[in-house]
């Protein structure tokens, strides 16, 4: 029997507690519509772009200053309640669900940008601001903001900081945590503090480091100072054709190999071209086995003998075709195509799975063989994009959600993807993190002291364990499983 569901979380049973004070401490700053209990409004917020695993909050909060993340955080420490920190919910690894109920710390409306130094290449941010619209605020200044996931557009870069995320221009540029230069936090018992600093590393622990990729498991960002690069003086954007994922694949290494470095190198194999062609219509030839996307940077001068040597490797490796985007046009065109490839699936499938393990560049080509076995196995089917550059895959296992058997077969594909990248020498997340998501498989990189060890990093900053619970670390349970997650503070109907 389906237990009933409750209008909000007045409503209280034997086993959750009342949170009338809670609520009226919350009630003290946060009025009218910035303070939801009812259902319907929190259900929006029952899971991030992770659909296997859902859990809602008992309440959601809409801060504005970093004043009012202090006092929403100093009422959940001072009654107990757990809470965690959210900005777009793109996430696709569960770090943005209130897996132990509590409060949902909503940053969207933190979405300015405080400070530009055009001279000193820097500017402020709140965690709530989209990651493209920063780098379209600072074009004007000649400047671009490097780190650029797939989701820029929709993405924030408090969950970037959250979870150290990359993206395809990361190969020559780096990650998050090569861009934040410092921090305003709000620990988990409402202190602000401010790491790092505006002109580069600072003496001492470099806990701006720690912070970011801690997948909100310390505090709250309210703040972050970051690093500006020049736009590039020139681009060359190239599409190379293959009748062979393994050609493409080989391709990769083999540039890496001769010294370049590109901007970006994106693989895509034949399941995914059908689907971009299917929504977007790019240009993508449909009965390829795989494209590369390749792009360098560089001044004038330099791009013509560099895209002659990449020009020269695909075709020494095969490629049916290689081709340089004619105009600023294509090349948009053509990265259209890549950076909404996940969407674009909903043409093909009903909904995806997607991880984000890595493998080095050189088991690229047998992890993906390896993955279409994976398929072939379980019967289902597997689309795949690579940050070919960094051996950061992008499998999409496509699946039927109303169909529980097929769920089953899915989860199972996933642990054995996953499993499969540990085994060739890689880890479990590139950028997408380790949510509830991959937990359980933590213990296949670390051991039990490895692990204790970060538990005691993390309690110096949450020693009541209440910021945002339930992620990173292990339950026990089997790596992927859809678990019963805890519906003790929410009624028992989650």
């Amino acid at each position: 029997m389906t237990p009933a569901r409750p209008d909000s979380i007045t409503a209280t049973t034997a086993d959750t507690p009342d949170r009338s004070a809670f609520l009226a401490d919350l009630r003290r700053v946060f009025d009218g519509e910035r303070l939801i209990t009812g259902y319907a409004q929190r259900l929006t917020y029952e899971a991030d772009g992770h659909l296997l695993q859902k859990a809602m909050p008992e309440a959601v909060v809409y801060p504005e200053t970093t004043a009012e993340v202090v006092h929403a955080v100093r009422c959940c420490h001072g009654h107990g309640v757990p809470f965690l920190a959210r900005g777009a919910g793109t996430g696709l690894s569960g770090g943005a669900v209130a897996a132990a109920g509590g409060l949902l710390i909503e940053m969207a409306r933190m979405n300015r940008i405080l400070d530009v130094d055009p001279r000193n290449r820097t500017a402020r941010v709140q965690p709530g601001l989209v990651n493209l619209k920063l780098s379209q605020q600072v074009a004007r200044h000649g400047l671009r903001y490097a780190p650029d996931p797939s989701s820029q557009a929709a993405c924030t870069i408090g969950g970037n900081i959250a979870e150290n995320s990359g993206g395809p221009h990361t190969l020559k540029h780096g990650v998050t945590t090569n861009h934040v230069l410092a921090l305003e936090v709000v620990l988990p018992d409402g202190e602000v503090l401010e790491i790092g600093h505006a002109s580069g590393p600072a003496p001492g622990f470099d806990l701006t480091g720690l912070f970011v990729g801690s997948e909100g498991t310390f505090g709250i960002v309210t703040e972050a100072t970051v690093r500006l690069i020049p736009q590039a003086a020139g681009v060359r954007t190239f599409l190379a054709v293959y009748d062979s994922i393994d050609d493409a694949s080989e391709t990769v290494s083999a540039t890496l190999r001769a010294g370049i470095v590109p901007a970006a190198m994106e693989l895509m194999d034949q399941l995914s071209i059908e689907a971009v062609e299917s929504h977007l219509k790019v240009g993508f030839p449909r009965d390829a086995a795989a494209v590369l996307l390749i792009e360098i940077e560089g001044t004038p001068a330099e791009l013509d003998a560099l895209a002659r040597r990449v020009v020269g490797i695909c075709r020494e490796n095969r490629c049916r075709d290689v081709q340089q985007a004619r105009d600023e046009a294509t090349r948009k065109r053509l990265w259209k195509g890549r950076k909404q490839a996940l969407g674009a699936i909903g043409r093909i499938a009903r909904s995806f799975y997607t991880h984000d393990g890595v493998v080095p560049r050189s088991k690229l080509p047998e992890m993906l063989r390896r993955i279409a076995a994976i398929g072939e196995k379980h019967g289902v089917r597997i689309a795949n994009v690579c940050h070919a550059g960094d051996g950061n895959l992008h499998p999409m296992i496509l699946f039927d959600p109303d169909d529980a058997e097929q769920c089953a077969r899915v989860e199972a594909a996933g642990h054995d993807v996953l499993q499969t990248c540990v085994d060739l020498g890689g880890v479990l997340s590139g950028e997408h993190g380790i949510g509830q998501e991959k937990r359980n498989c933590m213990h296949w990189m670390f051991d039990e002291a490895d692990l204790d060890q970060m538990r005691r990093v993390r309690q110096v900053f949450d020693p009541a364990n209440l910021c945002n619970p339930g992620k990173v670390f292990p339950t026990g349970a089997r790596c992927g499983e859809m678990l019963e997650h805890q519906a003790r503070r929410t009624g028992g109907w989650l």
